[in-house]
């Protein structure tokens, strides 16, 4: 899995304290914007942070490249509505020698990686000699596995990253997208640590689960969570 931040709104954290403070100001957006120093802008969007008022983290987004991950990650990660995602069509991309994402429960028993690679190799043969047979590749397609590998463009801004990393970096997030909760969050911290600080875990961010029931009962530690930056 490989994640790439190919862009993002320049000065994003200038822009959230501008938009911010644009609500409360008598003066001009362009003077508001002129006036906000980066020791005013972590004062600012500290504040905003700590009174939960995050509607300005909207004016911002984050561009990503993401290769290498599974469909079954990719059908969870369009869940996330508040977002834009353009993916490699099956379609119209010849999958005739499609790569897979294997499970680490599956690659870590010798046994079951053979079988798991035994059905892979039985489900790419079946899919050549469709096509061999002419059936369009958009039919073909039916016969390929959540395992095969894409990838994919995601644009989100940062009130829905934030979102998105207090549900997908939890313990219990699936094992795939929590890898790229994490990995998204690192890249995020880089060119925005003001707007991401607090970025992580229900358990961490809001002080409780949001699991109810089925917490796994080990909330993160802020060690833990700057371990994994």
């Amino acid at each position: 899995m490989e994640v790439k931040l190919l862009s993002h709104t320049p000065e994003p954290e200038r822009v959230v304290a501008t938009a911010a403070r644009l609500c409360y100001a008598p003066q001009a957006a362009e003077e508001v914007w002129a006036g906000f120093t980066p020791e005013k802008q972590q004062e600012f969007i500290d504040k905003l942070v700590d009174y939960g008022h995050l509607s300005p983290f909207e004016h911002v987004a984050f561009t990503f490249a993401i290769t290498g991950v599974s469909r079954a990650l990719s059908h969870q990660l369009v869940r996330h509505r508040i977002a834009s995602y353009s993916q490699r069509s099956q379609r119209y991309v010849n999958e005739a020698a499609f790569a897979v994402v294997v499970p680490p429960t599956v690659a870590a028993d010798p046994v079951a990686q053979e079988e798991f690679m035994r059905v892979i190799g039985q489900i790419q043969a079946g899919y050549n000699r469709l096509t061999a047979l002419g059936i369009p590749k958009e039919d073909a397609r039916y016969l390929l596995p959540n395992a095969c590998q894409t990838q994919l463009i995601m644009t989100m801004n940062a009130r829905s990253l934030l979102h998105f990393f207090s549900l997908r970096c939890c313990r219990r997030a699936q094992w795939e997208i929590r890898a790229l909760a994490w990995k998204i969050r690192q890249e995020v911290i880089k060119v925005a640590p003001l707007l991401f600080r607090e970025a992580g875990p229900a358990c961490l961010v809001q002080g409780k689960c949001s699991e109810g029931a089925m917490t796994c009962g080990r909330p993160y530690t802020r060690e833990e969570v700057d371990g994994e930056a």
